[in-house]
């Protein structure tokens, strides 16, 4: 039997009678041998969070891929970020631990659709959220992300905007600018599950709680909120504010590390519905396996990958 499959069995077998600091150490151990960096999203599982050398948004992530000096990439997130980190670092190997860790909102729109919209509004730039495939991004003018989309917005001349795919996401930028903005009709599937009623019972039940929403929410949720903030900007949010008590507006696993980094805080998701399935395939044995076997690596034909990297770098350098 093939040696690969030899160990995922064994794997398989022995991970529910494997502690997880058993499993931590033998990817650390890994890490030096393979000399790899473990990049992990703020919505992962924590024990993946605990393990990454990074935890981050998509900005945050993306400034990492591009200037770590590691020869192999894991990461922990979804499809379209390890796609991102392969964009950037072309010459490095970029794991990801299961290929089916998917963005549903990134498949809501194709280049070809892409294309369409440029042809019916020539001349207007077109601005795609982080969350897309690497051939959307080739079709791209420049990227933005929930943290910096006010950015680059601002940063481009023109009075009208393409801007792909979050249909949410472009409200919200609609309403901070006097621009046109064209939307996708996508949306995130996690944060729409988010309703203005779970975020009036919170506050009923917690009053003193400072409410915190992600901007891929609905503008009538967005609306109730006390900031709009990315998963990073809560991050640092939560760390300076004198508020004790915090309502979170978006998928639910960046509250393990909003404890991990606040002990003395509480913190409150607006509803316990706001989960990514996709964000949670990843677990300490699948980090672990892709690093045994070096499985799951990104690859992204050059030519698109040339394009899409213009529309990255444009978005870092308005950073």
């Amino acid at each position: 039997m093939d040696s690969r499959f030899k160990f995922l069995n064994y794997s398989r077998r022995i991970y529910k009678m494997t502690s997880t600091k058993d499993i931590a150490g033998e990817i650390a151990e890994l890490k030096k041998k393979l000399n790899a960096v473990i990049l992990a999203h703020n919505y992962q599982l924590g024990e993946v969070q605990d393990v990454a050398d990074y935890v981050g948004d998509s900005l945050g992530l993306s400034q990492q891929a591009a200037k770590t000096d590691a020869g192999v990439i894991v990461f922990c997130g979804v499809y379209f970020m390890a796609e991102t980190a392969k964009i950037l670092s072309p010459e490095k190997t970029v794991l990801i631990p299961d290929m089916n860790a998917r963005c549903p909102l990134a498949a809501m729109i194709k280049s070809d659709e892409l294309r369409k919209v440029k042809a019916e509004h020539p001349g207007a730039p077109v601005v795609s959220y982080i969350n897309t495939t690497a051939s959307v991004k080739a079709e791209t003018d420049v990227c933005c992300t929930s943290s910096n989309l006010l950015k680059v917005s601002d940063s481009l001349d023109s009075d009208t905007i393409i801007f792909t795919p979050d249909k949410h996401l472009a409200a919200y930028l609609q309403s901070k600018t006097e621009k046109k903005i064209i939307p996708w009709h996508g949306y995130c599937l996690t944060h729409v599950k988010i309703l203005p009623e779970h975020i009036i019972r919170q506050r009923k039940l917690h009053p003193e709680a400072k409410v915190l929403v992600h901007p891929e929410c609905r503008l009538d949720v967005i609306g109730l909120a006390d900031e709009t903030l990315s998963t990073g900007g809560m991050i640092r949010y939560a760390k300076s504010s004198p508020a004790n008590e915090f309502i979170i507006g978006t998928e639910t696993g960046i509250i393990h590390r909003l404890k991990k980094e606040n002990p003395g805080k509480k913190f409150y998701p607006a509803t316990e519905l706001a989960v990514c399935p996709n964000m949670k395939k990843i677990d300490l044995w699948k980090v672990l396996a892709s690093m045994k076997n070096m499985e799951h690596e990104i690859r992204v034909p050059e030519d698109i990958r040339k394009k899409a990297k213009k529309a990255i770098d444009r978005m870092l350098e308005i950073v």
